[in-house]
């Protein structure tokens, strides 16, 4: 097993193997300007219409629409994702305006919005800081007529893969319960139903390729589409906290 989990592990270790900057380190992101990536995400700025228009006011996305959370996400991976939709390294299938909107900011006006997306979705419960919850309903999905998963199957894969066909815990990358991990590995966990099973889709039959050396696109390949469907009914309600601990760890703190 050991074994196994090495090889399977190695892709991950070196695309880890990056030096995160002082900026994460101190939680903050040096450079950025927070009111204006607020601004932007309330507003807009010239052509580019507010982010809270398909993302809703609390960045928690929307799966009607299609949209994914972006609030508390990992700041490295959102600015990643701007740079590729403005320079169409990542195609926005969805909603198709995200590479027109991106394009319309500069590459400061992003790395702003990218730090303020990382800074909220948090609360204060009593004296303790806690996340806001921003998965889905998945009951009133079903209601719905949404085709959903079984949570206790994609638990299994999301902690533990398939030895049997060579698919890898979700966890090995993107932390506990898909609670993401610094400076790249972005959250999962709490992410929109809808918006996970859309895009483990399309990293799956190739229209979204923008993965650190394909590493999305050669797991997805071997997963079958119940697998999706239970993986993002697992992830969607997924906490960042462990059985018996409601602290959240530092590093997933702003």
């Amino acid at each position: 097993m050991r074994t196994y989990l090495k090889k399977l592990g190695s892709a991950s270790i070196v695309a880890m193997a990056v030096a995160v900057s002082p900026a994460f380190a101190s939680g903050s992101v040096t450079g950025a300007d927070l009111n204006s990536g607020k601004s932007i995400f309330e507003n807009g700025k010239g052509d580019v219409p507010a982010c809270t228009s398909c993302h809703g006011a609390d960045g928690m996305g929307n799966d009607m629409m299609g949209t994914p959370r972006l609030a508390g996400q990992i700041y490295m991976f959102l600015a990643k994702q701007l740079d590729d939709y403005a320079n169409d390294r990542r195609q926005d299938t969805t909603m198709f305006v995200m590479n027109a909107n991106a394009k319309g900011l500069s590459p400061q006006d992003r790395k702003d919005v990218a730090a303020y997306l990382n800074s909220i979705g948090r609360i204060f419960s009593g004296t303790e800081l806690q996340e806001a919850s921003g998965g889905s309903d998945i009951a009133a999905l079903k209601e719905s007529g949404t085709e959903i998963g079984e949570s206790h199957l994609g638990k299994a894969l999301v902690n533990y893969g398939d030895l049997d066909r060579g698919i890898p815990a979700c966890l090995s990358c993107h932390g506990h319960n898909g609670r993401g991990v610094d400076p790249m590995y972005p959250r999962i966990g709490e992410q929109k139903f809808t918006y996970l099973v859309s895009q483990l889709k399309k990293w799956r039959d190739g229209s979204r390729a923008n993965d650190p050396m394909k590493q999305m696109q050669i797991v997805a390949q071997k997963l079958t589409d119940e697998d999706i469907l239970n993986v993002a009914t697992f992830l969607t309600q997924a906490p960042q906290t462990t059985m018996g601990n409601s602290r959240i760890p530092v590093e997933h703190l702003p």
